[in-house]
């Protein structure tokens, strides 16, 4: 007579295997965690956003708004693979100096663009490790209303500049973390265009 249990004798090996394969993995986990431990930390700020154009023309006569035809200047980078990343404008709070401020000039100094800060927009919070640190970044990020300038890519660090209407900005960011941030502004910006339209303002041409 044929034993049936004869067919599952390699199953107890395997599961073996696969005690011994998890086990390395924790001990890397491990590894890992008392490495993160050891390492320097530090935390650095960043400040940027997005500076807006053609919210009061934007109102329509029912009250509503056309956010394509809002504008918002975008920066692209090439990564590694030759890909153009489009992401918002921002960089490092400098000593001392207002976060509103770095927003402001990091818009300039990335776009041409002048712009004034009028509305808070959020943060984006994350780790990485560059030179065996590992560091914590904070980057507040606001909306800036237009008030000059003519787009220009002369930042060594910026491949291409560019006016997006707010209607496609969701679709064009490269990070999800500023996907996120595109739809706080995609539904803050009507409530904003009508209170500029109410108070009579109107877009620098």
């Amino acid at each position: 007579m044929t034993n049936r249990n004869e067919g599952t004798k390699p199953a107890p090996r395997r599961r073996r295997r696969r005690r011994r394969t998890d086990g390395r993995a924790k001990r890397a986990q491990q590894q890992q965690r008392q490495q993160s431990r050891s390492m320097e930390t530090r935390d650095e700020t960043s400040a940027g956003g997005l500076v807006v154009s053609g919210l009061p023309e934007a109102v329509q006569a029912d009250g509503s708004v056309d956010l394509a035809q809002v504008y918002v200047a975008l920066i692209g980078r090439l990564d590694r693979r030759g890909r153009l990343l489009w992401s918002m404008p921002k960089g490092h709070v400098e000593a001392d100096e207002d976060k509103r401020a770095t927003a402001e000039r990091e818009v300039w100094e990335e776009t041409g663009i002048h712009g004034e800060v009028f509305a808070d927009l959020g943060e984006i919070d994350y780790w990485f490790v560059s030179d065996g640190v590992r560091i914590h970044k904070t980057v507040h990020h606001y909306l800036l209303r237009f008030r000059d300038g003519i787009l220009n890519d002369e930042d060594p660090e910026v491949t291409e500049v560019s006016w997006i209407p707010v209607s496609q900005l969701i679709e064009h960011l490269a990070y999800a973390d500023e996907r996120k941030l595109a739809r706080i502004a995609h539904d803050l910006l009507p409530d904003l265009a009508r209170a500029d339209k109410e108070a009579g303002k109107a877009t620098p041409r």
